[in-house]
């Protein structure tokens, strides 16, 4: 897991300021996952427990926004870079590095975690890892949402990323990820790209039982 994660972090070093640019918007132009962001948090809300973490945060935009919905959010992600900045453009929010396979925070502590793309660089077989990691920092009836480029295929696809290469996803398949990970799966939202990229984007959100 740690060579491909040492490569993924060098990339995002080194495009810090050109991916910051390109996400200031915090999602004005892609209403369906704003939609989206937005029931997760109403839903994280209401169990009464608000602390959320953005994992792979990258510039912090998206913590923002869980910040703004009425979170109390924070941001990890593994590029000394992104955090560095994200700490620069939101001094009020704590983000620090990590890994996702070994989250700083106690188990059960979390009443939302977000994963918005920050998945798509992990190869297939490592993301029960993650996924299990995740659920591990979610409290009972805390919420998952994650986000991710899907393939109508069987399998995931491999491609070439903008950044460093990436993985489609079995909007099917991950879900059954999610359900073998402990979550009951809510909702799931699935629609045409926001980019030039081709994929469909698919959002899912899950409930640990």
């Amino acid at each position: 897991m740690a060579e491909h994660q040492d490569g993924t972090r060098a990339a995002y070093d080194g495009v810090v300021e050109l991916y910051a640019s390109l996400f200031a918007d915090r999602l004005e132009t892609q209403p369906f996952a704003r939609g989206m962001l937005g029931t997760f948090a109403e839903l994280v809300r209401g169990t009464g427990n608000v602390r959320t973490a953005d994992l792979g945060c990258g510039p912090g935009h998206m913590t923002a926004m869980l910040h703004d919905l009425g979170l109390d959010a924070f941001g990890l992600d593994l590029s000394p870079g992104m955090v560095g900045h994200a700490r620069r453009a939101h001094p009020a929010l704590r983000f620090d590095e990590a890994r996702m396979e070994a989250l700083p925070v106690e188990d059960g502590a979390l009443g939302g975690v977000l994963a918005h793309y920050s998945m798509i660089h992990t190869p297939p077989e490592e993301v029960p890892a993650l996924l299990a990691e995740q659920v591990r920092v979610l409290a009972p009836g805390g919420l998952l949402m994650t986000s991710f480029f899907a393939t109508e295929g069987p399998e995931p696809v491999r491609f070439d990323h903008k950044v460093t290469p990436a993985y489609s996803w079995p909007v099917d398949r991950f879900a059954e990820l999610l359900a073998g990970a402990g979550l009951f799966n809510l909702a799931r939202l699935v629609h045409d790209p926001a980019s030039e990229r081709g994929f469909l984007d698919a959002h899912l959100l899950g409930r640990r039982l």
